[in-house]
């Protein structure tokens, strides 16, 4: 029979995605585990591979097409069978209009029913291991078992036996929040010409976000200013070494570097508030996602365990994810689990700015760009005024979760790491 392959659930609160590429045909020969769909989710383009070994019958996409969680892509038979009807889903939704009723988003807790995606070495280890790849979590993009992933099902001991799930409704059943009706615009073209663009990918993921946040967060801001002349000569010394490596000595690696010292420091900053039980989750590990600007628009590669890195393996590890998030190369899951924001302006000329918190988190580091300013410094002699290069910094705060005096010593903290890099940040081994 006829079998339909549905956009799995791609976690994280994700419903939809952008169609970039379809890599297989009509009539084509597919083995379990090929890629047969390139999709955008948000700020990840992520390959979807096939969960069956057969013959694509139908291909109900096509690029630029918008799917969501549930909706039937393609329709595939196994050799030598003949195709059986395959209900027809609801019309891929286009770049310029949404339909959330397009597809079922519903899918029933405990084990997963039919073929898990998994590459054929995962699954010749979970023989090994005696794992059934049903019961193994998926931390991979679009629901793929990884290999790790079976390691640590096995490593806890799990059994394969099937969880008995707490019956919940469907989605279609359960009650949901209307969308606000979005604002009426005028005809724009009564004045002059105009040009019509679709929103879409990581333009619309960033519009989702920041209106979470700028929702549900009360935003406060500090800002100081740091003086980096010393760290510039620092990072000037050392920087031909760092490249040999493959790394860029940048500020921004001195930056995760100093704010993870400060967050062991200021431990609430590392935090989320969990409004539905009354608590704040202060997370014990330092993963910070760094504000990368690509042509498609701002995303937020995460740095995990910064504060069990050098500054040399954080310049040769940041360097590596720019450069595969400019390229669009970069997994959904290395966009998740941050604790903590930094965003440099300063490489763009920006100077003072106030950014907006990445949600759930409760704090964002803000940097501008270093400029020689007069400043009065302290000499054997007495005072003095030198120029300096001064980098202002903004810690914008969730005021629910932190006051301005958590601010404010984040900020005394990492200046006083940023202004010291000898003493402070050790060395570059």
């Amino acid at each position: 029979m006829a079998k339909a392959f549905k956009l799995p659930d791609l976690g994280e609160g994700i419903h939809e995605g952008e169609v970039l590429a379809v890599r297989v045909s009509v009539g084509q020969a597919v083995r379990e585990g090929d890629i047969i769909l390139e999709v955008e989710t948000d700020k990840a383009a992520v390959e979807i591979p096939s969960p069956y070994t057969g013959t694509v019958l139908e291909i109900r996409v096509k690029p630029g097409d918008t799917v969501r969680v549930g909706q039937v892509l393609m329709t595939f038979s196994e050799s030598g069978e003949k195709p059986e009807p395959v209900p027809a889903p609801a019309p891929a939704v286009s770049r310029e209009a949404s339909a959330p009723e397009a597809a079922d988003v519903s899918q029933a807790p405990g084990p997963r029913q039919g073929p898990v995606p998994a590459s054929p070495a995962t699954r010749r280890l979970a023989r090994e291991l005696g794992v059934d790849l049903t019961q193994v979590p998926p931390s991979g993009a679009a629901g793929l078992v990884t290999a790790d992933d079976v390691r640590a099902f096995a490593a806890a001991g799990e059994t394969v036996k099937t969880p008995v799930a707490e019956p919940t409704a469907p989605a279609a059943e359960r009650p949901a929040r209307p969308p606000a009706p979005p604002a009426d615009l005028p005809d724009f073209s009564k004045w002059g010409a105009v040009e019509r663009v679709p929103f879409r990918s990581i333009r619309r993921a960033t519009a989702r976000q920041m209106s979470l946040a700028w929702a549900q967060i009360p935003h406060v801001n500090s800002q100081d200013y740091v003086d980096v002349t010393r760290l510039e000569a620092f990072r000037r010394k050392h920087k031909q070494d760092v490249e040999a490596l493959g790394g860029r000595l940048t500020v921004t690696v001195f930056a995760l570097k100093a704010a993870a010292t400060a967050l062991k420091a200021h431990p609430r900053i590392n935090a989320s508030l969990d409004t539905a039980a009354g608590e704040i989750v202060l997370k014990k590990y330092y993963h910070i996602g760094v504000a990368v600007n690509t042509e498609e628009g701002l995303v937020v590669p995460v740095v995990r365990d910064v504060d069990n890195k050098s500054i040399k393996e954080l310049a040769v590890e940041l360097h590596t994810l720019v450069q595969r998030a400019h390229a669009r190369k970069i997994a959904l899951e290395e966009f998740q689990g941050g604790t903590f924001t930094i965003t440099n302006a300063g490489a763009l000329g920006g100077w003072v700015f106030a950014p907006i918190i990445n949600h759930p988190q409760v704090a964002i580091l803000g940097l501008g760009q270093g400029r020689l300013r007069p400043a009065v410094i302290k000499r054997e002699s007495g005072l003095a005024i030198a120029a300096r290069l001064v980098m202002p910094t903004v810690l914008c705060i969730d005021h629910r979760v932190l006051d301005g005096a958590d601010a404010v010593n984040f900020l005394k903290l990492f200046k006083q790491i940023m202004e010291d890099p000898d003493e402070l940040l050790m060395s570059i081994a």
